[in-house]
């Protein structure tokens, strides 16, 4: 893992497309229009009316978008809907090679599909924001962006991309794909995980409770303002989310069988010291 902060360069106004324009989308676009940036969407749910309410040209037709004078394509489509949207769009009318970037969850699956599906002289960009709309909302100073340059040769092109997060005050950090999905898997679909688990217990806040169960709560609460969509897409999509599950059932199970053992235990303890006492007790009569 490296951590990296690119050089800051000359400012200019980019022209970025967005494909998908659901909450993720509209929290990145908020930034990108106060650093004065130019953008147009694309989705398949009409989103017009919010996008005429931020500034930003809507266009429907998927083919108008790819024709429209964009420099970068901001994929910001679910985990699970980004084949059959790539898949959907007429790549062949994008009238000059771009930048593609996505911002998925995921990084190996975005990465071999957008190698697979653009042509070979549009770069490629992956990146994952590791924070959203309620972890962001104060700022994303110190919060993580990690990329990785996956097929660059407009190199400026991609730093200044870069530059909207790291003028945002993100902490930047390079990595490749693979090794992005080894460690989220441990923390972006554990923590999903663990989420969804206190979900199904019902829990509820009581009048005594501690700031450890409080936290647990807010974990619960978090996890399910996230769409199923997202937690199914981290674990069909990340070749290494399946270990985690297994470990945590399997950590579950130990610290279970633990305390099994530990009441056994003190039961046997407690059987035992019960002769020893009746005898303790004649031998003084």
């Amino acid at each position: 893992m490296v951590a990296t902060s690119p050089a800051l360069i000359h400012r200019r106004s980019l022209r970025i497309g967005i494909v998908g324009f659901g909450p993720f989308a509209q929290f990145l676009a908020e930034a990108m229009l106060r650093q004065g940036h130019s953008l147009t969407a694309t989705s398949r749910s009409d989103h017009s009316q919010r996008c005429s309410q931020m500034g930003i040209n809507f266009l429907k037709d998927a083919t108008e978008f790819l024709e429209n004078e964009n420099e970068i394509v901001l994929l910001c489509t679910s985990i699970v809907s980004l084949e059959e949207v790539l898949r959907s769009l007429p790549i062949g009318r994008c009238r000059s090679p771009r930048l593609f970037v996505d911002v998925l969850s995921v990084k190996e699956h975005p990465r071999e599909l957008l190698l697979q599906l653009l042509p070979e002289e549009a770069d490629v960009l992956c990146t994952h924001p590791m924070f959203g709309p309620e972890s962001g909302k104060h700022g994303w100073a110190g919060l993580p962006l990690v990329f990785e340059r996956v097929r660059i040769r407009d190199h400026p092109l991609c730093v200044e991309f870069l530059e909207i997060f790291q003028r945002e005050g993100c902490r930047m950090v390079e990595m490749p794909c693979e090794e992005h999905d080894r460690m989220a898997a441990r923390s972006q679909f554990l923590t999903h995980t663990v989420g969804r688990v206190l979900s199904e217990m019902e829990l509820e806040p009581t009048p005594i409770d501690t700031k450890g169960f409080q936290t647990l709560l807010q974990l619960r609460d978090n996890t399910l303002k996230d769409s199923l969509d997202l937690y199914l897409g981290l674990f069909r999509h990340n070749k290494f989310a399946k270990e985690e599950l297994e470990k945590l059932e399997a950590a579950f199970q130990s610290v279970k069988n633990r305390l099994m053992e530990k009441i056994s235990e003190e039961a046997l303890a407690a059987q035992s010291a019960v002769p020893s006492s009746a005898s303790a007790a004649r031998g003084r009569a």
